[in-house]
């Protein structure tokens, strides 16, 4: 799939679902990627912590890919680089922030200078194959949020990445009304735009805003306090550095994401005067009203800090009287893993406090009043919804075109798309999944581990291990294993007739592999009848001396 004389369009992720964005633009015999993001599983995965794209459309092209270039550093943007750019064997570029990001990242995994990391300072243009791009700072949850303005023979494209309005971020640039409409007048073909927030009717509303509620809630609190956000959010470590300082408490990290965002903000640049970081034991020494944790794990993750603490696994521990605050908003599918961690927390006593009862958190993400100006200021004869669920990009379609954008293109992962010329226009799809990272082994979503993890934590397992002499016949009682098949009190009585069932389907005559998958049936047959599951059977035979 080679581009030709045209204006190619392609996400591989990030188009149907929140996360893990991956986004191709082809033109003149190459392409170029805008962010390599992974997401975070859930409980359809088993054991698993980390999903990744398939990249196999532009692997098996690798040599037409001209570069990756990153908007800004969240993991749904850049975490899956250190997992799958050795394989593309191309060059990276990104603003400063985000590239210490990613050189951190390369350095844990190992591939210091197998990876070349071009850092571009911003709004600076630069040139991959036939693009020309420019950074132009938008404001986000992050430092160095970009939009991309990517000029090609065939028209320029505005991709914004991640962004929203605020005059006041408490860390980096806002966006500039100027530059963006300077963006418009070059003419933009197409606006390829953030969905997240569309269903929301009011601005997301500025950082700045956030230091009031936090440092109100911190100074009525009577004990320790814990305050969880996403550690990508230097702005908001900002605030609460701040917070702490005014309100007398000393400021304690947990979480190692929160160490490596704040080493790498002052490197930077920024975090100049981010208050001194204490350590576990002076926090766990100090009277209670002096000290404020930042934790990570605000999301539900078991194993981050908020996780360990609520289930007194962490050397920070909480007692009643102690508050929590949630300065993150409740990503979708995470509400389970939350309310278990929140639930922990209450039974300890512990103060909770959401953005539902204090301005504790605003979004990163434009809702439906500044995607508007951002229209106003493109103005593209395209729009092209990314970064959302099916719905999401549904209905900012609608908002679009409500408001005076000629055309909409709806897109999901796999499609690939002509912008230009005679577009828009849906040619084909290409290949697209997810792999999963199982502890260092990366594996499809869909392969036969995953799909047998599921099975088993399902129905459970159940092992056989038959006896066979050397003439082929039973050379003593099989032995059976049950493992999570529902069976409690009656497990010897289970395990009693399902022997019987595997002795009765024992045919010493029958070759191995017919003989193996008899007793299989006869055993989850019995299972089945037992408990009304059909567990997993793995049948071994065990060939005897004499």
């Amino acid at each position: 799939m080679t581009p030709g004389e045209e204006l190619l369009f392609c996400a591989l992720g990030g188009s149907g679902e929140i996360g893990m964005n991956v986004n191709l633009y082809g033109t003149q015999g190459q392409w170029l990627m805008v962010d390599l993001g992974l997401t975070f599983a859930d409980p359809d995965y088993p054991g698993i912590d980390l999903i990744l794209p398939d990249l196999e459309f532009i692997e098996k092209q690798r040599d037409k890919l001209a570069g990756i270039v990153l908007t800004h550093g969240h993991e749904d943007h850049i975490g899956a680089i250190p997992y799958l750019v050795a394989d593309l064997k191309t060059p990276l570029y990104a603003t400063p922030f985000t590239a210490g990001l990613i050189a951190e990242k390369l350095e844990e995994e190992g591939l210091t200078g197998q990876v070349k990391l071009n850092v571009i300072a911003r709004d600076a243009s630069f040139e991959i194959g036939p693009f020309k791009l420019t950074y132009v700072a938008l404001a986000h949850s992050i430092p160095e949020g970009n939009g991309l303005l990517i000029e090609s023979p065939h028209g320029r494209i505005f991709h914004t990445g991640d962004w929203k309005i605020d005059e006041t971020p408490v860390l980096g640039e806002p966006s500039s009304h100027e530059a963006l409409e300077r963006v418009g007048d070059q003419g933009i073909l197409a606006l390829v735009c953030d969905s997240t927030n569309v269903f929301q009717d009011a601005p997301s509303g500025s950082e700045a805003g956030v230091h009031e509620g936090l440092r109100n809630e911190v100074a009525r609190a009577k004990g320790r306090v814990v305050v969880t956000t996403f550690a990508s959010n230097a702005a908001r470590l900002q605030t609460i550095g701040r917070v702490a300082t005014e309100t007398g408490r000393k400021v304690c990290m947990a979480g190692r994401s929160l160490d490596r965002i704040v080493r790498v903000a002052k490197s930077t640049g920024y975090l100049l005067d981010f208050p001194e970081i204490i350590g576990f034991d002076e926090a766990m020494r100090l009277p209670r009203k002096e000290v404020l944790i930042m934790a990570t794990g605000g999301q539900g993750e078991q194993r981050a800090a908020l996780g360990r603490i609520a289930f007194g696994n962490h050397d920070i521990k909480l007692t009643e009287g102690d508050t929590v605050i949630f300065s993150s908003k409740i990503i979708p599918g995470n509400e389970a893993a939350i309310g278990r961690i929140m639930n922990a927390l209450s039974d300890l006593g512990v103060i909770i406090i959401t953005d539902r009862q204090a301005h504790v958190h605003v979004s990163g993400h434009p809702g439906r009043p500044e995607l508007a100006q951002m229209y106003d200021w493109i103005r593209p004869e395209i729009i092209v919804p990314v970064h959302g669920e099916p719905r999401h990009m549904a209905e900012h379609a609608r908002f679009a075109l409500s408001h005076g954008v000629p055309q909409a293109m709806l897109q999901r992962n796999g499609d690939l798309v002509r912008l230009a010329p005679d577009g828009p226009a849906k040619l084909t799809e290409v290949r697209v999944g997810r792999l999963v990272l199982d502890g260092d082994v990366i594996l499809p979503a869909d392969g036969s581990t995953i799909t047998e993890r599921r099975r088993l934590g399902f129905s459970g397992l159940i092992t056989v291990a038959l006896p066979i002499s050397p003439d082929g016949k039973l050379a003593g009682t099989p032995v059976i294993r049950p493992f999570g098949v529902p069976i409690e009190e009656d497990r010897d009585d289970f395990i009693a007739d399902a022997t019987d069932s595997a002795e009765k389907a024992f045919n010493p005559s029958a070759a191995e592999d017919q003989l193996r998958e008899a007793v299989r049936l006869a055993v989850r047959r019995c299972a089945t009848a037992w408990t009304g599951k059909k567990p997993l059977v793995e049948v071994m035979l065990v060939r005897t001396i004499s």
